[in-house]
């Protein structure tokens, strides 16, 4: 269908060698979309460009929080894919303790790394999606974004940071044609996910009985609206933030 189609569109997804980024990138990959993904691990970069098929490139970034590197990856991803039409900002990570536990260095380092490289990435794609005429930049939130948990006090101020990034984004750069937009996952069966089944005792089983969709997510669920929000079948929807979660925000307790 030409609303979705991706096709001489290009489209970087940081954090997109694994997990919801990947599954992102596969989407857009499979849209049409040339793909460059930037994350730390070069053997799961490699691995993930094989599944992305050949107009894909891997970026390897040792630090999306360092600023100049930061913004060297968005720059050399604009010129191995010779344009620069989508972002999508998925690069994050989580410490989970009891919010009087933090030290202030491990809360300044889930800020910088989920909230700050979201903004350098997105000021440096900016002329970038300007020069094309347009573009769409995506911004992965959380479930967090819209309420709270006891061990989430960093990740949660970050992730709801974000969705007010996304909005003030989407209303400075609409006069650009940007669409900016954020997506909130819920307990979707990622690495970091399983981290959290380790360290949250009945976590399981909690998120089994409340999400209505009976299952926890696959990044393959998150394909369909990476590419709704990338290609000109969402040209009016800007600022927004769409919950992909199988219902669990949805119902109460």
């Amino acid at each position: 269908m030409d609303l979705f189609d991706l096709k001489g569109k290009g489209a970087l997804v940081t954090g997109g060698n694994g997990g919801i980024g990947l599954g992102m990138a596969q989407a857009l990959a499979g849209a049409g979309a040339r793909v460059a993904i930037a994350a730390r691990n070069r053997q799961k970069n490699e691995a993930a460009v094989r599944k992305l098929g050949a107009d894909a490139c891997a970026i390897p970034i040792a630090d999306i929080a360092d600023e100049k590197a930061c913004r060297a990856m968005v720059g050399e991803a604009a010129e191995r894919l010779g344009r620069l039409d989508i972002l999508i900002n998925n690069a994050g990570m989580s410490i989970r303790k009891l919010p009087q536990d933090f030290a202030l260095a491990e809360w300044h380092k889930v800020m910088e790394t989920n909230l700050t490289s979201a903004f350098v990435a997105c000021q440096a794609a900016y002329p970038h999606l300007k020069r094309a005429g347009g573009g769409k930049v995506v911004n992965i939130g959380s479930m967090m974004s819209i309420f709270g948990a006891t061990f989430t006090a960093p990740y949660g101020a970050s992730k709801g940071g974000l969705v007010q990034l996304t909005r003030t984004l989407a209303c400075a750069w609409a006069k650009d044609n940007i669409q900016v937009n954020a997506v909130l996952p819920g307990w979707i069966d990622t690495a970091l996910t399983e981290s959290a089944r380790r360290e949250i005792p009945g976590l399981n089983e909690r998120v089994l009985g409340r999400t209505p969709a009976g299952r926890w997510g696959t990044p393959d669920d998150m394909g369909g609206v990476a590419v709704f929000l990338c290609s000109k079948a969402s040209d009016y929807v800007t600022g927004t933030a769409i919950p992909v979660d199988g219902g669990y925000s949805s119902q109460g307790g």
